[in-house]
């Protein structure tokens, strides 16, 4: 088949995830839910998280339209095009959080009145068709963008070599560019605003109150609910959706410049995105065997889907790699297709004991969170540096395991086995970011549940979405961090051919002083990001103190709390307060090239890289850890709510979320958006450097 079939084979693949995410997506609204509280309350949930991703998108208009004009009039000739692509990849990350938006915020009520009505499989049906949108709308979204670029692109230009490497590709870039951009304030955005108001809810209305999490009395709880669904659905789907479209350019990149001959370049070129198309199949049949009868665990029904998906991808990858690539080579050492499937698997299997190492640590039956459990019984403080410990001892294993991937693909099949090896990892992404969404959903419904007052039965069917939630969210957070390290190294690896850079002196002075420099950036984001929460929380504590002050009714369930101050709290503070960090991600890389130039930029990649993965793991796993200690109290351990190891442990909990739900997430996307820049002004540097 020629390079233009195979493309439109792969806008065919993109279109059926499209297909399948709007036939969920029709089936969530066909759902009736019949109680007018539930409709009341869930329609706050809705109303906040639509005004804010509107809001959102209105405030990045104006910054999207000025990097797309920096780069129309920053580059010469047809690489002008790039500002298009920019544009385009940023339309196509927004619409991707925009429908999985709209189908959880519809879901979560779906699943709160199922799990009243017909029992667990159809609460769990509710729950994870929503996430089914957010996932199959990603990486339909992805492939589409991307295909149709490398077609439209291929047909006005050329299919030929020298036009992929000095035209086509560069131009593809400004696609990446552009998602990376959206995800950032995404994340940083929507974590500003969820843990605001997860922190006020639970410090004044647990610890001071004495009220239970998701109590209607507690005015921040319409604003913890909005906070789910833009920081863990929003933000998590943009974040994916980055690495997902940075691995496909990655490869591309690199087989055009590390295949021995034209036909293996193109071949290399295009496999990504068959690979892709394989996924997608293997995800969408994967959906079909998510269920669960009433008693089983949801866990064990979404870990068949996944596992189901994960299998039919492996065979799938290996019968294309065998008649796709045969036995020709695809570098100068002679690696054929075996080597790259064993490249391809080697990322997958690393993507699933990452999320298992996650888990571990994380976990409410893993000795670590116990441990943290224990710790609560003397105060805060020692909750405190237990999760602190417990975070710097995860991060060493699972370094080892990203280590042990980037190695394993190396030695199968080069730089390009390390590309395909993201690829891998990503390729069930489908039905993982759908089983990732499907937490958020699930815990809203929890809350919905609680606040229209449903009955207790209703509430146990939910908790049990919700546990499963917790362990899928921080296995999501492992398995988002695994995949962006790899992404970033092959956006690294693909700056360093780009840019021509034979070697890496880390002797020679500029090079020592980018890595340096790059080592603090991640740190000098996060302490912004975390500032910003603080800042955010300390209005939304006021606020809420305020209203029970003043509003004496509210406790005794007489009058209706302000809800909409406390959302309107958490949007202003996360539109303001996202600027300076997205700033900082875009403007360091750029400022470091043009002034210190390739060599320092190359540092400061390695740098960035480094420390960047180190800390996410920490903070992600420190905060997880936490999280489930505290739910580990509440569910009777130490003296159950209302001790006071229940408040130590709610201490440490409102301390981790910021760093497992801001911080640490938004760390993911610093290190990829700071090489995705760095890529896309290769160009402009080597001309200014000529």
């Amino acid at each position: 088949m020629s390079i233009e079939q195979l493309l439109i084979l792969t806008l065919a693949g993109a279109c059926i995830a499209l297909g399948y995410a709007f036939i969920k997506f029709l089936w969530i609204y066909k759902q009736k839910v019949q109680d007018e509280n539930l409709i009341r309350i869930s329609g706050y949930v809705a109303d906040g998280a639509m005004a804010f991703l509107h809001r959102e998108y209105k405030v990045l208009v104006p910054f999207v339209l000025i990097v797309a004009a920096l780069l129309a009039f920053g580059n010469k000739g047809a690489i002008r095009l790039q500002a298009a692509a920019f544009f385009f990849g940023a339309i196509t990350s927004s619409a991707a959080g925009y429908i999985g938006m709209k189908a959880a915020t519809a879901a979560n009520s779906r699943t709160t009145q199922a799990a009243k009505d017909k029992g667990l499989n159809a609460a769990l049906q509710a729950a994870f068709s929503g996430g089914c949108v957010m996932g199959l709308s990603v990486v339909g979204l992805g492939v589409l963008g991307l295909a149709i670029l490398f077609y439209v692109l291929g047909s006005l230009i050329g299919f030929d070599i020298p036009a992929l490497q000095t035209t086509v590709l560069p131009v593809i870039t400004g696609f990446s560019l552009g998602a990376s951009s959206i995800a950032l304030f995404a994340r940083v955005g929507g974590g500003i605003y969820t843990k605001a108001a997860d922190v006020g809810a639970d410090l004044v209305g647990k610890v001071e109150a004495s009220i239970p999490e998701d109590d209607p009395r507690n005015p921040a709880t319409i604003a913890d609910n909005v906070g789910d669904n833009v920081g863990d659905v929003a933000g998590m789907g943009a974040d994916l959706f980055e690495s997902f479209v940075g691995s496909i350019v990655g490869s591309m990149i690199l087989g055009l410049s590390t295949a021995p001959t034209n036909e293996m370049k193109l071949k290399l070129a295009v496999l990504p995105f068959l690979l892709a198309v394989i996924g997608i199949a293997a995800s969408i049949i994967g959906v079909f065997f998510v269920r669960a009868k009433d008693g089983e665990s949801p866990h064990k029904a979404l870990n068949t889907g996944v596992f189901t998906a994960a299998v039919l991808s492996l065979g799938g990858m290996f019968f294309l790699l065998r008649y796709f690539i045969g036995a020709d080579a695809i570098n100068e050492n002679g690696a054929g297709y075996l080597k790259l499937f064993l490249a391809a698997l080697t990322g997958l299997l690393a993507g699933l004991v990452v999320g298992g190492i996650t888990e571990h640590y994380t976990g409410e039956k893993g000795r670590p969170v116990k441990q943290i459990a224990d710790s609560a019984l003397t105060g805060s403080a020692t909750t405190i540096i237990s999760g602190l410990s417990i975070g710097m001892l995860s991060a060493f294993p699972t370094m080892l395991v990203i280590i042990a991937g980037i190695l394993g693909s190396y030695f199968f099949a080069g730089l390009y086995g390390v590309a395909i090896a993201a690829v891998g990892m990503l390729v069930t992404l489908g039905i993982q970011l759908a089983v990732d969404a499907y937490g958020p959903i699930a815990d809203n419904a929890g809350g919905l549940a609680e606040m229209a007052k449903f009955p207790g039965s209703t509430r146990k069917i939910t908790d049990s979405l919700d546990a499963v939630g917790n362990t899928t969210a921080a296995i999501g957070k492992g398995f988002a961090i695994g995949s962006a390290a790899l992404t970033a190294l092959i956006l690294f690896t693909s700056f360093k051919e780009s840019s021509g850079i034979q070697t890496i002196n880390l002797t020679d002075v500029d090079v020592l002083a980018g890595i340096l420099l790059g080592c603090v950036v991640p740190f000098l984001f996060s302490s912004i990001a975390m500032n910003a929460v603080g800042k955010a929380a300390n209005m939304m504590i006021q606020e809420v103190r305020r209203q029970f002050r003043e509003f004496p009714g509210i406790m005794e369930n007489t009058q209706e709390p302000d809800y909409k101050k406390c959302v309107d709290i958490s949007t202003k503070s996360a539109l303001r307060e996202m600027i300076l960090p997205g700033t900082i991600a875009i403007i360091t890389p750029i400022l470091v090239g043009f002034i210190g130039g390739p060599g320092m930029l190359l540092g400061l990649l390695t740098g960035v890289t480094g420390s960047g993965v180190v800390l996410a793991v920490f903070m992600s796993n420190s905060g997880g850890a936490w999280d489930n200690a505290k739910k580990v109290i509440e569910a009777g351990a130490h003296g159950g709510k209302g001790t006071d190891a229940h408040k130590a442990s709610v201490v440490g909990d409102t301390v981790g979320d910021p760093l497992k739900d801001t911080a640490g997430p938004s760390l993911n996307i610093l290190i990829k958006l700071i090489s995705m820049v760095s890529l896309v002004i290769t160009p402009m540097l080597k001309a200014f450097w000529a």
